[in-house]
């Protein structure tokens, strides 16, 4: 169980890879962007609470069991949490806001602006930190995006 565990926390083994393994696993977080972006906002929603109140546990005994806190091979939390940067907007729609996300999400997630880096202490490297850094992570994200949205968005409507 313990290995079925990992292996799911590792996003299906890529987590495990040499170089940026958080980058490499929430690769997964892109066809789930997708597929979440092709339902009713309300199912996206429900969806996306159910992976990411799922993922806490999950991260936390990977965690354990790993060595503690929020070790590399864990990539569970940058998936379920990723897809967040996109599907709360009108904006999400387009084309270009699921890789925008994904490059966004990623370099918040690096970087840690606060709150990011405080969320992650949340429960002293816990589940529920090694989760929640990456849900603010996403909400950057997808402020950007918005803003982004608007202004092209205002910009196509003129020359139009």
């Amino acid at each position: 169980m313990q290995d079925i565990l990992i292996w799911l926390a590792s996003g299906l083994g890529l987590g495990l890879s040499p170089r940026a393994p958080g980058t490499v696993g929430s690769l997964l977080a892109i066809p789930l962007a997708w597929w979440l972006l092709s339902l009713p906002q309300y199912r996206r929603m429900i969806i996306s609470l159910i992976l990411i109140f799922a993922a806490i546990p999950l991260c936390d005994a990977a965690s354990r069991w790993l060595g503690g806190g929020d070790v590399q091979q864990i990539v569970a939390d940058e998936i379920v949490a990723m897809p967040l940067a996109v599907i709360l907007l009108s904006a999400a729609t387009r084309v270009w806001s699921v890789p925008l996300g994904y490059v966004l999400f990623r370099v918040f997630d690096i970087i840690k602006p606060f709150p990011v880096g405080w969320a992650e202490g949340l429960d002293g490297g816990g589940g529920l930190g090694i989760v929640a850094d990456d849900v603010v992570a996403a909400i950057y994200a997808a402020i950007i995006i918005a803003v982004i949205y608007r202004l092209t968005r205002g910009r196509s409507t003129h020359s139009s």
